[in-house]
């Protein structure tokens, strides 16, 4: 898939823009309704902490081109064939042209879907609360492996021969971070090193923004980083690849399990057509896949249901160690 988008496709995306801010607008203009957590613009009267699909029609959205971005956690480039056999079975599912769009950052694919330009996505463990109340995203599905078991943990990575060998010795030093969206780039170890470490940025380390795993795990091989804290899935995908070799890396920490990217659609998407996405995930064939080449590297086989009020707690709690608020800006 080319890794720009066409400008017939464009000025649809345009105009989607458009259609979706006079939307919001009336979104905005309703009444008192639950929403817990969630943006003004949504409401959550079913309790499942994700914005409910609109009442009124003309808030829901029908594109002709269905666009989907894959979190960009790692080279855009590298994903856009990757996705591109997948992205052909969503075509053929929901009838709809699909195109891939090669987002930079974290804030840029949530501000992308908040402003009606991304309708299907792939959001970073860390990323998916903020995309749900902010941009309005509903995930249903993330990676798993064929016994059913899913999720990455957070490591805290160094080279050999850098001088640290535990946590502690990271104090003075610099330590990088991916981007302060990201769970395991920056969330889950800034709570870590408070809490377990009595370590806090500025004060006893210096914090780093390498912007992606993949930047900040290059940037520990070729030493330019003392360490990071990283996805080890996104490592092992790199090893996997020769990106980078088992024998640059040392991990002196790893967490917890977390839930990996969560997939989803925007909550406006049109029912009928929302249930063709959602089938579209669920019945894609993995078997001699460019999705299953890749991501069978760190161990995923297939597509599984989930909530975001069942498999997101972890990730709140985390936020709400950090004093995280999801605040739309």
């Amino acid at each position: 898939m080319p890794t720009s988008i066409p400008k017939h496709i464009a000025r649809l995306i345009l105009l989607a823009s458009a259609v979706t801010a006079l939307s919001a607008g009336s979104a905005s203009a309703q009444t008192n309704c639950p929403r817990g957590t969630l943006d003004a613009r949504f409401c959550d009267e079913n309790g499942d902490l994700v914005a409910d699909t609109p009442k009124d029609p003309k808030q829901l959205v029908d594109p002709n081109v269905l666009v989907f971005a894959y979190t960009p956690v790692e080279d855009p480039a590298v994903y856009a064939k990757v996705w591109d056999g997948f992205i052909k079975h969503m075509e053929k599912v929901t009838g709809k042209r699909v195109q891939f769009f090669p987002v930079q950052s974290n804030a840029a694919q949530i501000e992308a879907m908040r402003a009606g330009r991304l309708h299907v996505a792939g959001f970073n463990t860390g990323s998916n609360p903020l995309a749900v109340n902010c941009a309005g995203f509903v995930p249903f599905t993330m990676m798993a492996r064929a016994d059913n078991s899913f999720g990455y943990e957070m490591e805290i990575i160094t080279y050999p021969g850098s001088g640290i060998h535990k946590v502690e010795d990271i104090r003075g030093k610099t330590l990088a971070f991916t981007a302060e969206t990201s769970n395991s780039g920056f969330k889950a170890p800034s709570a870590l090193l408070k809490s377990e470490f009595k370590m806090e940025p500025g004060k006893d380390y210096k914090p780093a923004f390498s912007g992606k795993h993949d930047s900040s795990i290059l940037g520990v091989a070729n030493k330019d980083y003392p360490a990071a804290s990283i996805a080890n899935s996104v490592m092992k995908r790199m090893i996997a690849r020769g990106v980078v070799k088992e024998d640059q890396l040392v991990s002196i920490y790893k967490s917890q399990t977390f839930p990996t990217t969560g997939y989803g659609h925007v909550y406006n998407l049109k029912p009928e057509l929302a249930a063709k996405v959602r089938e579209a995930f669920m019945s894609f064939p993995w078997e001699g896949s460019a999705l299953k080449a890749e991501f069978e590297k760190s161990g995923e086989a297939k597509f599984i249901p989930i909530t975001y009020k069942g498999h997101w707690e972890v990730v709140r709690k985390i936020d709400a160690a950090n004093n995280v608020k999801y605040a739309c800006r």
